[in-house]
């Protein structure tokens, strides 16, 4: 059976995808890394595995999967911050805060690459899957118009980048594995609470939609070429500008 790995599993982006996959006629092997106990098990296809993700605790999880001999389809990290109850993305340069800048670097960028580590004794040339990592269309140096939000927007374009980085890496050592970014859009989640009022109508997601999206664009995609270079998308599908 197929195994699909899902890190930051305890958001609402996570759980409605394992809903989603639960719908599927194919029926997956789904691996469930988070760092909170928040995580449903309501399914005998469906295991748990809480890490604090480091790299100690991620190679416990990548030995378990060697020894299950886990036939890896697909990996997605929904690993991702914005905000807490200290601070705020930047509006103005005095509003850089190096603890923010921190945080922010680690939780998206840092913590998808160690995921992206973890998985990779687990693919070989034979493996066909796609590796997924929520970027967001802030990341794109060529599409700010905009200014402000400085962490965050480094924190993505850095995470864009190591992901380019990897994708001709793996080009040698896994090359039917494709790496995706993918800006899912304003999703309804506590990530995009304080910023809600500002959405132009229809275009605040669901997490099931954007659930559903996800999983159209990764899964079998046949638009997903083998090119040596990550797909940068949106919930559209529609590529993104480095």
């Amino acid at each position: 059976m197929k195994t699909i790995i899902l890190f930051g599993a305890s958001s609402a982006i996570a759980k409605a995808y394992v809903k989603h996959l639960q719908n599927q006629t194919i029926e997956f092997n789904i691996v469930c890394v988070s760092s909170s106990n928040h995580v449903p098990q309501d399914s005998n296809n469906i295991t748990f595995y809480n890490t604090d993700y480091s790299t100690d605790s991620l190679f416990g999880l990548t030995q378990h999967l060697k020894d299950e001999q886990a036939n890896i389809h697909q990996v997605i990290m929904f690993n991702g911050k914005l905000h807490n109850s200290e601070h705020m993305p930047e509006k103005k340069l005095e509003d850089i805060n190096a603890d923010y800048f921190n945080l922010l670097l680690n939780a998206n960028t840092l913590t998808p690459l160690l995921c992206l580590q973890s998985v990779l004794p687990l693919i070989n040339h034979k493996t066909h899957c796609t590796i997924t990592a929520l970027s967001a269309r802030v990341g794109s140096i060529n599409d700010n118009k905009m200014g402000g939000w400085y962490t965050y927007r480094a924190s993505k374009s850095a995470l864009n980048m190591l992901f380019k980085t990897a994708a001709v890496e793996l080009a040698r050592r896994a090359k039917n594995t494709k790496l995706v970014l993918f800006h899912p859009g304003t999703t309804d989640t506590d990530l995009s609470k304080p910023f809600q009022k500002n959405v132009p109508e229809g275009k605040l997601f669901t997490p099931e939609f954007v659930a559903h999206q996800l999983f159209d664009l990764t899964n079998n995609n046949p638009d997903l070429e083998l090119n040596g270079e990550p797909a940068y998308l949106d919930w559209q599908g529609s590529t993104i500008p480095w």
